[in-house]
């Protein structure tokens, strides 16, 4: 098994923190994992980006074009990266700042209202721990468990003030589609 996924959006929204935590709970379940940040210089409000690839055997190159997973926290990131998910691929993305639908027909479309529902828990900060709830429960690719765990050694570490609203983020995101079904292939 070889995953790779794409985290995007602005510099500030926690992006890059999303994808680490993904990369490292993968590696705490025993996976090979790389972990590729960008960034530009400006970095708050700037374009922020990632590419977390998981895998059961080492992982030849880094480099992860046409990923299976695109998670978007923003339109313009919506814009640029939805062409870049493989097709029968999924593209998922932040719905509260995602205005336009995307274009594509060949890819899975799940909508998160990530801002939303973390304003609601009390930080719009925590919609990037939606977001990675929301990744667990609809690519399987990482546990909720071990993805808690994970953001508590991160987290805990720097802003222990903070582990409690990500977690609750996680839990809702994870949660979210036991509300909603998820979205279909698009067939237009």
């Amino acid at each position: 098994m070889l995953v790779k996924t794409l985290f995007a959006g602005f510099g500030g929204q926690g992006v890059l923190m999303m994808g680490y935590c993904v990369a490292y709970t993968a590696m705490l379940e025993g996976r090979h994992v790389t972990f590729m940040p960008s960034y530009g210089a400006e970095v708050r409000g700037g374009t922020a980006n990632c590419t977390v690839t998981i895998s059961t055997a080492e992982i030849a190159s880094p480099v992860a074009s046409s990923p299976e997973n695109v998670v978007v926290m923003n339109q313009p990131s919506m814009e640029r990266f939805q062409h870049h998910v493989r097709t029968g691929g999924a593209l998922i993305i932040n719905s509260t700042m995602c205005e336009r639908e995307p274009v594509r027909k060949d890819i899975s479309v799940h909508a998160v209202p990530a801002t939303r529902i973390a304003e609601e828990l009390g930080d719009i900060r925590a919609a990037n721990m939606v977001l990675a709830g929301a990744f667990t429960r609809l690519t399987h690719n990482v546990s909720l468990e071990m993805l808690l765990d994970a953001v508590g050694d991160i987290v805990g570490r720097k802003r222990a003030h903070m582990l409690e609203l990500n977690h609750r983020a996680i839990i809702a995101g994870h949660e979210y589609f036991d509300l909603k079904k998820p979205a279909k292939k698009r067939k237009d």
